[in-house]
């Protein structure tokens, strides 16, 4: 064994397996969720920008409409095809863009990732400023969708991985709040500039998404690496380094060692139960095992992709993406752009709760609750809908109670699925598989977010081919949101407390109606014989395996 280096030797203490939380730890994960802001914003943003005066001018060509012409403002709108392009093109970015940053991640590391996707959102911000017409925008959309997927897929991974276990939850929360702030944010510069003659109406808004990749990029420079990305590498020195920079502690201490040799321990053994291959073979690694087998990487990888699918279909961003075009459909609202800031703000306030109740509830019972109470507010919308708040009858009241409702609901998705979602991805697979499973379940949440970006114009239009559903549509979520809160039931397992490493431990153990009451009682330190023999961190990668490997025999 090289000479240098802390020799690691791990505990038998499951309660020793981490230093005590420092605020060095807090602002380390609060800085690196900023990255929502990039989701956030530009989620915010083209709601608006659709419904705006010039731009629709702009890019249709249609000229203002007399105010007292009522056939010449109701056809005053961007095509459903032009809304639906438009929103639905950034999508697919991310959802090719999650997929790939996985790799990356695992390649140039968590960090690093990041960074490379500030600056290709960046580009994509130039085009999109630029843009006069669907010609520069709609790639512009692309590219700017492709660097929102590196950024969406690895702050999650790298969150999750170095966030103390005991506000894991709370912190990648976090995540879900700068996504509401950046939607905020939105609405705020939305709102500001929607009466403007000009183009600075909408490039405005776009072009101050500049600032946020400045700042990601220029702070995650000063961040450490993900010390998991070390292991994974091979390269316990650094690992060593980062982590001890993460927890506040020095490399010498204790708990930085028995931590250590934790995380060594567990990928140790997850590659003994699924190998290293290929390429391919890694990829093909994600569906290992039967999904009817909770621990294996198949039900997991399940796991997050139907989470994410499920968290897009309560219809949360139907609100966010066309609230502003459904509440001037209502017909009696005067400004539903302020309708528009109001649900924003509801998102904002109502997310905090969730960085309280995730860590004392616990993840999977604040889903099955969320999604009970989206269910309830969503029919009630709809039954308003269809009766008092028709656009015939002008109702004031009856849209007053709509839009009290559609707040509620809000408040119910930000408090729990709109977090939780987010917080189990990052927390359900194993390190071998974990930045593909993340990249996976992250390109989930796009595809169907791009799949209901695409269909929503053609469910709520008014033109001659579509559906033309109006509050109808509400049925529909609220018919999802029961599917969304049968899964959390049946499929979520409850990660609260328990450090990654112990996570895969309790899916091996237990099922997910169980796992509640699951306590861990053994490490895989002691499992992998790590405890008896002590591993030294400036041994090279081969030796590392060769160690852990002739420990756990030892131990057998």
């Amino acid at each position: 064994m090289p000479a240098g280096g802390v020799v690691i030797s791990g505990t038998t203490d499951t309660g020793h397996l981490e230093a005590p939380i420092t605020i060095r730890a807090y602002l380390i994960c609060a800085f690196a969720a900023f990255g929502g802001i990039f989701f956030g914003y530009d989620t915010g943003w083209m709601g608006g920008v659709l419904a705006m005066p010039y731009f629709i001018r702009q890019y249709t060509g249609k000229p203002y409409p007399d105010p007292n012409d009522d056939a010449a403002v109701k056809d005053f709108h961007l095509p459903a095809s032009d809304q639906s392009l438009t929103t639905s093109i950034l999508s697919c970015g991310t959802f090719f863009g999650a997929i790939i940053a996985g790799d990356v991640a695992d390649f140039i590391g968590r960090r690093t990732t990041i960074i490379v996707g500030c600056g290709i959102f960046t580009i994509g911000c130039i085009l999109q400023t630029a843009s006069t017409g669907l010609g520069l925008m709609v790639p512009g959309r692309l590219i700017c969708g492709f660097g929102v997927g590196f950024i969406s897929a690895i702050v999650i991974l790298y969150m999750s991985e170095i966030a103390p276990k005991a506000v894991r939850g709370a912190v990648v929360a976090g995540y879900q709040f700068c996504i509401t702030i950046g939607i905020l944010l939105a609405n705020c510069v939305v709102y500001a500039t929607q009466n403007r003659d000009d183009t600075g109406s909408y490039r405005i808004p776009i072009a101050v998404q500049f600032l946020w990749a400045i700042i990601l990029a220029i702070g995650l420079f000063l961040l450490p690496e993900s010390p998991r990305y070390f292991v994974k590498k091979g390269k316990l020195e650094q690992a060593a380094k980062a982590l001890a920079s993460v927890r506040g502690q020095t490399i010498e201490s204790d708990y930085i060692k028995d931590e250590l040799a934790e995380i060594v321990a567990n990928h140790e053994y997850e590659l003994q139960v699924v190998p290293q291959t290929t390429y391919l073979g890694s990829w093909a690694n994600c569906f290992k095992g039967s999904i009817f087998k909770g621990s294996s990487n198949s039900r997991r990888t399940l796991v997050g992709i139907l989470m994410q699918m499920m968290q897009q279909l309560t219809g949360i961003n139907f609100i966010f993406y066309f609230g502003t075009v459904f509440f001037k459909s209502l017909g009696t609202i005067p400004n539903p752009f302020l309708i528009s800031l109001i649900t924003t703000l509801v998102n904002v306030c109502s997310t905090p709760i969730s960085f309280w109740t995730v860590e004392r509830f616990g993840r999977r019972k604040i889903l099955i609750i969320g999604g009970t109470g989206m269910v309830i507010m969503q029919f009630i919308v709809g039954i308003i809908g269809v009766t008092a708040g028709r656009e015939s009858q002008q109702n004031k009241h009856a849209v007053s109670a709509m839009i009290a409702f559609i707040c509620f609901n809000i408040s119910f998705f930000a408090a729990t699925w709109g977090p939780c979602a987010w917080v189990v991805i990052g927390e359900i697979f194993p390190l071998p598989i974990r930045s593909r499973g993340v990249g996976l379940s992250t390109s989930s949440n796009w595809f169907w977010n791009c799949i209901i970006a695409t269909i929503t114009p053609y469910l709520v239009g008014t033109e001659s081919n579509d559906a033309n559903l109006g509050a109808r549509v509400f049925f529909l979520w609220g018919s999802l949101c029961i599917i969304s809160t049968l899964f959390a039931y049946f499929l979520v397992p409850e990660t609260k407390g328990l450090s990654l490493e112990q996570v895969d431990q309790m899916m091996e153990e237990t099922t997910p109606r169980r796992s509640a009451a699951w306590k861990p009682h053994k490490t895989f330190a002691s499992e992998m014989g790590l405890t008896e023999k002590g591993l030294s961190t400036s041994a090279p990668a081969e030796e590392i395996h060769d160690v852990v490997v002739s420990a756990a025999e030892a131990k057998i």
